[in-house]
């Protein structure tokens, strides 16, 4: 599941955390570090878990209707389309993944004021009110309409934020990612495809990769990070912004381990990092310190790269 992008940055919210406490235990850093990336497909498992839980207030919604003293036409012949929807019963169908959400707790159950409103939400959409008037129905259909869920009702849902903030501290870098996996393999199950059963890593290698990176962090950090203040005479150390040297001396770690990944990439994704995790600045001061530093390596052979991996320099 999780790709280079997502495990550089597990990788690096573990360094710092570790650095900020003092603790140089591999060991540890390591533990915490694959609970964080198996943290991302317990996210995905309960994000999908919404469709059975609108689903049942949907039905809830359908029954209050039809139990009023003097119900209107249209609440005794309330339409069961999306209660009937097909991807939602293929979930609950799916033992796997029920084991799955009841083994683990990945249930709505006790956020069911989010769940009203988010349903709100999307029954009082143009998407859904076209969805509901189309007379025909498909498992494509049902799940383009489940795609427009995931696309339009969650990632900037302050609500479901701070659910997420509740529920796993390891969950607040995950949501954008997870949620374009799931419409990912909604789209695939539209294509008449089963839903994708996904492990914590997207490519075998991938899991030797955080832990080797996270090795070389942590066996080479004070190396790196005196590089790092060598490299910047005019500025005090104290001035460097932690998160800032923690990216950089990560860009020298795999720059030195890893032969087989350009160096272009390897600045380019901690340029990336940095716009979202440090200042403003931090794109400007990453890319060309880790560029100057690199060059550098390369050049007295610190830094050796096969075929592709040869410098092509930074952004």
């Amino acid at each position: 599941m999780l790709n280079r992008r997502l495990i550089r940055i597990k990788v690096f919210k573990v360094l710092y955390a570790a650095e900020a406490s003092g603790s140089t235990s591999l060991n540890s850093a390591e533990k915490e570090l694959l609970l964080s990336c198996s943290k991302t497909v317990d996210l995905y498992y309960f994000l999908l878990n919404l469709c059975p839980a609108l689903k049942r207030v949907a039905e809830q919604k359908i029954e209050a209707g039809k139990s009023k003293f003097n119900p209107s036409e249209s609440e005794r012949n309330a339409s069961t389309k999306f209660v009937d929807n097909s991807f939602t019963a293929m979930l609950e169908a799916d033992e796997g993944f029920v084991k799955t959400c009841n083994k683990k707790g990945l249930g709505w159950g006790e956020y069911d004021v989010f769940i009203k409103k988010l349903f709100a939400s999307v029954a009082s959409s143009d998407y859904y009110r076209e969805y509901m008037e189309d007379p025909d129905g498909s498992l494509k259909k049902d799940c383009r309409l489940m795609c427009r869920i995931f696309e339009e009702e969650l990632e900037d849902n302050q609500m479901l934020w701070d659910i997420l903030e509740e529920t796993s501290v390891y969950w607040s870098d995950d949501l954008g990612f997870v949620l374009n996996v799931i419409i990912r393999d909604l789209e695939t199950v539209a294509a008449g495809n089963p839903l994708p059963v996904h492990d914590v890593f997207l490519k075998d290698d991938d899991r030797s990769f955080a832990l080797d990176l996270l090795a070389a962090v942590l066996g080479h950090y004070d190396e790196y990070l005196a590089t790092v203040q060598r490299s910047v005479p005019n500025w005090d150390p104290d001035r460097i912004v932690r998160t800032d040297a923690l990216l950089v001396v990560m860009g020298m770690a795999e720059a030195v381990k890893f032969p087989s990944i350009p160096v272009k990439v390897t600045i380019n994704e901690y340029v990336d990092i940095s716009k979202f995790y440090s200042t403003p600045n931090s794109h400007t001061f990453v890319n060309g310190l880790l560029d100057v530093i690199l060059k550098r390596m390369l050049a007295d052979g610190e830094v050796a790269k096969e075929g592709r991996g040869l410098y092509t320099g930074g952004k």
